[in-house]
């Protein structure tokens, strides 16, 4: 894995190695810079969201909660799309004591079901009078190989498929609350991504869980262009970004079949990963920061446009993904 990760420039993971074997000669005016450095950028918008109405994937740990928790600090009225309604419970009352928003609800999602976003989007349309504001935050990484309850490799089916399809459902609401928003939660690992379309679930060529997660990221940064270019003139505005490199659960499947990363992630370099409340700075900019209409479509990292890779730029591949995506989840493909 570690030569796959070189090989396409995830240079994070190689700074976390570096700053770790250094670490014991910084000065501690050395460490504060290099934590902030390693924090990357914050989210400045004092907006305000009172009237508004925020979706948040995955909202019970991690960056989703925190994303969550500014949301809720902003007056929004947040619905938290939880697979663990036990959890996200516990999450969401935590966030209304800290926050003083008694406005925060779960909602059951799971992302690896069809059915389950389905179910979601009826009961959201049923019970919900707007959208302003979709945060597909949800996601899985370097998991062995499984299929969903529909038949699709697990990465795909809950990093894409799912966002996919609850987009598409709810985006009348969308194009209704309008200004609206929709913020996909990519990743760096776009790069050197390729989209297998003669094989999405890997049963010909051998499944490789980083090929796997590499190509459901992609499919993020795909989605969000294609989402833009179709939304365009109807006040629905869709960014994609890069959170980071962040200590949050998504890691728990490297530590047994990589031991080498799990080795470098382990303490003091934990330590020097971004921690959730930094890791969300960025999704959070995407969907507050005034003006950014004209930046539909764009990619975005510690709060600034950044340029995707070149297979993030394939406009002919993401038309074709919406396509297969569409056929896949049952939508008609004009959708």
């Amino acid at each position: 894995m570690w030569k796959e990760l070189t090989k396409n420039q995830l240079v994070k993971y190689g700074a976390v190695t570096t700053v770790t074997t250094i670490l014991p000669f910084v000065s501690k005016p050395g460490y504060v810079l290099l934590r902030k450095w390693i924090a990357g950028g914050v989210c400045r918008s004092r907006a305000k969201l009172h009237g508004r109405t925020v979706v948040i994937t995955g909202a019970n740990t991690g960056i989703g909660k925190e994303t969550a928790w500014d949301m809720a600090m902003r007056g929004a009225r947040v619905i938290m799309a939880c697979r663990d309604l036990t959890r996200g419970e516990a999450a969401a009352a935590e966030i209304r004591s800290s926050t003083g928003n008694t406005n925060v609800v779960v909602q059951q999602l799971d992302l690896a079901s069809l059915g389950s976003v389905r179910q979601f989007a009826r009961e959201f349309i049923a019970t919900e009078t707007r959208l302003d504001i979709l945060i597909n935050n949800a996601g899985i990484m370097l998991c062995p190989k499984s299929l969903t309850v529909d038949g699709f490799e697990s990465q795909f089916a809950v990093n894409h498929l799912g966002h996919f399809l609850l987009t598409n459902l709810l985006l009348d609401m969308l194009k209704a609350s309008t200004p609206s928003r929709v913020i996909n939660v990519s990743s760096i690992a776009h790069q050197g991504g390729k989209i297998h379309f003669e094989d999405l679930n890997f049963d010909k060529k051998g499944y490789n869980s980083v090929i796997a997660y590499k190509q459901s990221k992609l499919a993020n940064l795909l989605f969000s262009r294609e989402l833009a270019r179709r939304t365009k003139g109807t006040g629905v505005t869709s960014y994609s970004l890069h959170p980071g490199v962040i200590r949050t659960e998504l890691w728990r499947h490297s530590q047994s079949k990589y031991p080498t990363l799990s080795a470098m992630l382990s303490a003091p370099a934990w330590l020097l990963m971004k921690n959730p409340k930094e890791g969300a700075q960025t999704t959070i900019y995407c969907a507050v920061t005034e003006g950014l209409e004209e930046k539909s479509g764009c990619y975005f990292s510690d709060c600034q446009e950044k340029v995707p890779a070149p297979e993030g730029r394939d406009d002919l591949a993401a038309l074709r993904l919406w396509g297969v995506s569409a056929g896949l989840v049952g939508l008609n493909k004009n959708n």
